[in-house]
């Protein structure tokens, strides 16, 4: 089927949503969503039945705040797109937050109940009126005995008791009530704040030589959308390989729902423009003292004025009008591939930004809150280590080394940790700053006890001539009470001098290796189940007699 496509980048007109003199009104469907890091692309669908010559079709559910650079309007059949105008739909219902929803669902059940109470307590006052009554007839009964009025007026007296308790108790939860609901409705006063932006809507003019139906597109971006990654990580034991979940929280607020859509997920972001930035020459120049007002008067003197005079047209071509009319445009969308989580997601980093085509339809609301799509599923064959920095630290940590990570299409994100079945805690991954090995924090290990202490007897202080020598020693204790071996990197560091007063001697590193730029320890140990092993080191200061080392 042959299509003409058509931009509307400079026939853009923002109105209010009255009613138009379309001659017919048509609901867009939205099949496809192309989700970027931030916005997103639309891909929507209608067919329209035209008659011969012009027709005015007015399109609903459509985003409310369209790139207006974006949109393309095609049609089949040799059908003509003229012109098109979006306007925003205030007329369309409101669409409001979860919480607003919840709030107001609340207040009307607290409400309803409060009402019943208010009817108990209706139902007393009349119960009192009633017994009022009773009391005054019997004691103008002159019928009655003394202990027989006695008794009736004391049974009145103990209903009225019970009533009036009754009525107390009911006025006191509906003042409650009251105020929850003042409470409830401030609440969602503050919530409706935030209350979504309304849908749109395009008015199209149409032109076909002959009266047919014609399948509509319109494509458009809106950046009330927009996508993050999260992962889930999953270890069994310290054998086992990694299964890294890769998932995206999308999040929608357009006007319009996406009602079982075609998603693609793009590492794209349209919004940071396509042209590339040009250098231009970087020219030195003395600094010039400001002018003071003596001088500027000095200036007008010497000026000379002359006169000129301006063009009244200017005939360039950014200052020829607009006459209106369809533009073709060359833009081609590109079909989602259909693959069958691993079978239903198709991955193409063919270019220069990543895309996972999901070929399971998604239902994604404009609420504005974050949404879970799975993405991939991926085993990672890993080796485990322990890690820790007892400095900073007192726990040992889990880690698992993987290798190869570059073709996994991984963007930097919160991971959720599970190991041996049990939730850890949270980590991230940062492949920004990944080289060949990419480290992931398994959460903390209890069973492999690592204590650093600082040994005070070998800590001194001594005069040597004009310097003072300051010397430090710390030990570091491991005992794996573990019921396997375990390979453990424990980290420690040395000061390192910038200045040339003081000097770093008498360095003892018990066998860890050195970083003499950063003054980084490093011991890799093997410690079998319920063995102990230690490690330390020292160092001596030597600076200059009557300074002070302020983080020494």
């Amino acid at each position: 089927m042959k299509y003409a496509h058509y931009s509307f980048a400079a026939v853009f007109l923002f109105s209010f949503a009255v009613q138009s003199n379309a001659q017919t009104k048509h609901t867009l469907n939205i099949d496809e969503a192309t989700v970027f890091l931030t916005g997103a692309e639309l891909v929507s669908t209608a067919s329209v039945s035209l008659a011969k010559g012009e027709t005015e079709v007015l399109f609903t559910n459509v985003a409310s705040d369209i790139n207006k650079q974006s949109l393309s309007i095609s049609a089949s059949g040799g059908v003509v797109v003229e012109a098109a105008t979006f306007q925003t739909n205030y007329l369309a219902p409101a669409t409001v937050t979860p919480r607003a929803k919840e709030l107001k669902d609340s207040i009307e059940n607290v409400a309803e109940r409060r009402n019943e109470l208010n009817n108990k307590v209706t139902a007393i006052l009349e119960e009192i009126t009633v017994l009022q009554a009773n009391r005054k007839v019997s004691g103008e009964n002159t019928g009655l005995n003394v202990a027989e009025l006695t008794k009736m007026l004391d049974l009145i007296n103990a209903k009225m008791e019970g009533y009036l308790n009754q009525k107390n108790q009911l006025d006191r939860t509906v003042k409650k009530m009251e105020d929850l609901l003042a409470h409830l409705n401030s609440q969602l006063d503050e919530e409706q704040k935030k209350d979504l932006l309304p849908g749109g809507q395009l008015l199209v003019k149409f032109y076909a030589k002959e009266a047919t139906t014609a399948a509509i597109n319109v494509n458009y971006v809106t950046a009330g959308a927009g996508w993050s990654p999260t992962y889930d990580i999953m270890a069994e034991n310290a054998s086992s390989p990694i299964k890294l979940f890769y998932k995206a929280n999308i999040h929608q607020s357009s006007g319009v729902n996406w009602n079982g859509v075609k998603l693609t997920l793009s590492t794209g972001n349209p919004n940071e423009g396509a042209q590339a930035p040009n250098l231009n020459p970087w020219y030195l120049a003395f600094y010039v003292p400001p002018a003071s007002g003596q001088d500027f008067v000095n200036a007008a003197k010497s000026v000379e004025v002359r006169a000129y005079k301006k063009p009244l047209v200017d005939n360039s071509e950014d200052m020829r009008p607009f006459r209106g009319g369809a533009y073709s445009s060359a833009r081609n969308l590109d079909n989602a591939n259909e693959t069958s989580i691993n079978n239903y997601v198709a991955v193409d980093n063919a270019g220069i930004n990543t895309s996972f085509d999901i070929d399971l339809p998604y239902t994604i609301p404009t609420d504005g809150q974050q949404h879970l799509v799975a993405i991939k599923k991926y085993e990672l064959p890993a080796t485990y280590r322990y890690y820790a920095v007892p400095k900073l630290d007192k726990d040992v940590f889990l880690q698992a080394q993987v290798t190869n990570w570059e073709d996994l299409n991984l963007l930097p994100g919160q991971s959720n940790i599970f190991y041996e079945g049990t939730y850890v805690g949270q980590g991230t991954i940062d492949v920004r700053n990944l080289k060949d090995t990419m480290t992931l924090s398994l959460g903390r290990d209890k069973k492999i006890v690592v204590k650093r202490v600082r040994d005070t007897k070998l800590r001194s202080v001594k005069m040597i001539g004009t310097n003072v020598s300051e010397t430090f020693a710390y030990s570091i204790s491991i005992r794996n009470t573990r019921k396997e071996n375990i390979n453990l990197i424990i980290q420690d560091q040395l000061p390192v001098s910038n200045d040339k007063d003081i000097a770093i001697e008498d360095i003892d590193r018990d066998g860890a290796t050195y970083n003499e730029t950063t003054g980084m320890l490093q011991w890799t140990l093997s410690v079998n189940p319920n063995e102990m092993k230690t490690a330390g080191f020292g160092y001596t200061v030597k600076y200059p007699k009557g300074k002070t080392i302020t983080n020494l």
